[in-house]
């Protein structure tokens, strides 16, 4: 008859009563993973559902949210806070090509601003770029290289890396001062810095900082100082390193990521601890 099987034995109006219980608890169960990750799409619900053992796929998720409104609209945005127009030595991108296939092979380093209603603090984070996982941050009301310095201490005690270890960041003052450059040279570090005005060469720096204003900053509205020290270390411990999941990871969170790997090698996976956030007034 040239028609479709599935037109054949399609029964409007007909579905089974088990099929519907199941259908209204995932859509509760997506509901919820919206809730504590506003700003997943699809493809991550589909693999946070997964990895929780529901057997679905991202078409039947993709219509479900649609129907309950639940995808996301976000806004993309860039605003440049590096000041490049300094005296100090400029490096190359030794990163640029470059596969990066061990932990501890390129921490990546940038600052970006967070609003309150006084005027802004700034947080300056390092990533692991091969986990994805945030290993130092620290805030301040001022930017200076003070504020870079002990997120860089503070990832050195966390990490105790091999000397070979490439910093890339951009070409700010407070990476490329005459104190930070001795304290990576200090410790053995390579240099590599991306071009001025081009953020596609951090760009996984600031997909970071992206993840964590739609995700937390955007929806909770920091007022003051303290909402940030309160906030922060809960989003970037306890939900970005140890819950969401990255498509560059095959849906795995930084924190699991990394102890898959651990394991792998049959290294017992240290006992994590909250990184102490470092606050400078």
């Amino acid at each position: 008859m040239s028609i479709a099987r599935s037109s054949f034995y399609y029964r409007p109006g007909i579905k089974n009563a088990d099929q519907m219980k199941v259908d209204a608890d995932l859509v509760d169960r997506i509901e919820a993973i919206c809730l504590e990750f506003p700003r997943y799409g699809y493809r991550r619900v589909t693999r946070q559902l997964q990895h929780e053992g529901w057997m679905v796929n991202h078409k039947k998720v993709l219509r479900l949210m649609q129907e309950s409104d639940l995808l996301c609209q976000v806004k993309r945005k860039w605003v440049k806070t590096t000041d490049s127009s300094h005296r100090f030595p400029r490096y190359p991108n030794l990163i640029k090509g470059m596969v990066i296939n061990r932990l501890n092979q390129v921490w990546i380093a940038d600052i970006t601003y967070i609003r309150i209603k006084t005027g802004f603090v700034y947080l300056v984070a390092i990533l692991d770029a091969y986990s994805r996982r945030v290993i130092a941050y620290a805030v301040s009301t001022g930017i200076d290289t003070a504020l870079t310095l002990e997120a860089l201490r503070m990832a050195i005690a966390e990490r105790r890396p091999s000397p070979d270890v490439i910093h890339h960041s951009d070409q700010g003052v407070q990476y490329a001062s005459i104190e930070y450059i001795d304290e990576l040279k200090h410790h053995g570090f390579e240099i590599s810095m991306a071009r001025t005005g081009n953020p596609y060469e951090n760009a996984m720096m600031e997909s970071f900082f992206k993840t964590l204003k739609y995700e937390e900053v955007y929806l909770y509205e920091y007022d003051t100082l303290e909402d940030v020290v309160t906030r922060l270390p809960y989003f970037i411990e306890e939900v970005y390193n140890q819950k969401r999941l990255h498509s560059a990871l095959n849906y795995q969170s930084p924190n699991d990521f990394e102890e898959s790997l651990l394991n792998q090698q049959n290294i017992v996976p240290p006992h994590r601890t909250l990184l102490t956030l470092s606050v400078q007034s």
